[in-house]
């Protein structure tokens, strides 16, 4: 569910101090059901190598594979357009505090990369030619003594190009890529759920 954003940005997350200069894209509410300690076993979800936790539709799989098949024709995606080459990471910026807490793992399927991770927060970061982008996952109270995720997306567009391609895929995005993603953790979870109710 998209949540509105003010359920990020009401919250005390660190990523704000580190990421001003980043557009608040979206925020959702991820079906994450948990305890207070789960936010370890989320991150642990979203990157393992194990494919079964995130089978995407077919719709969303194919718009992926749109994607990275122009990203080779056109270049955007090239060695030297990521981070630490266009741009420069985002644990450049972290205060002392944040260097000495993990980073926390990198996403192997995707060129996400881990800046840091907490008790509450983990967030990884990509760049191209078009964006750099942030994804934060944030562990919440829901007020009812339990928690769960959301997640919140984060841009800085490259030039005008950027901006352009940013709103042209926002519909895509919220018809497909992200019902489909949500959906995935969703079954993922709940897998895991099952097996340590069952075990």
């Amino acid at each position: 569910m998209r949540l509105p954003n003010t359920a990020h940005t009401s919250r005390p997350w660190r990523i704000h101090e580190i990421a001003k200069d980043f557009k608040l894209e979206d925020v959702w509410e991820l079906p994450t059901p948990g305890g207070p300690d789960d936010l370890a076993r989320l991150v642990q979800q979203f990157t393992t190598a194990d494919q079964s936790d995130r089978k995407l539709s077919l719709v969303t799989r194919t718009l992926f594979e749109i994607r990275w098949q122009l990203g080779k024709l056109l270049g955007w995606d090239k060695p030297n357009a990521g981070i630490n080459k266009r741009v420069p990471s985002l644990r450049d910026r972290l205060p002392a505090d944040l260097h000495e807490v993990p980073r926390g793992p990198d996403i192997p399927t995707k060129p996400f990369v881990s800046v840091y991770q907490t008790d509450t927060e983990w967030v990884s970061e990509i760049a191209n030619t078009t964006v750099h982008a942030l994804m934060h996952i944030g562990w919440v109270s829901d007020n009812a003594g339990g928690y769960h995720a959301q997640m919140a997306v984060l841009v800085k567009p490259n030039g005008w190009f950027g901006k352009v391609y940013m709103a042209g895929i926002r519909p895509f995005r919220y018809a497909f890529v992200y019902p489909s993603l949500i959906r995935t953790i969703g079954r993922g979870w709940q897998r895991w759920a099952d097996d340590r109710s069952a075990g």
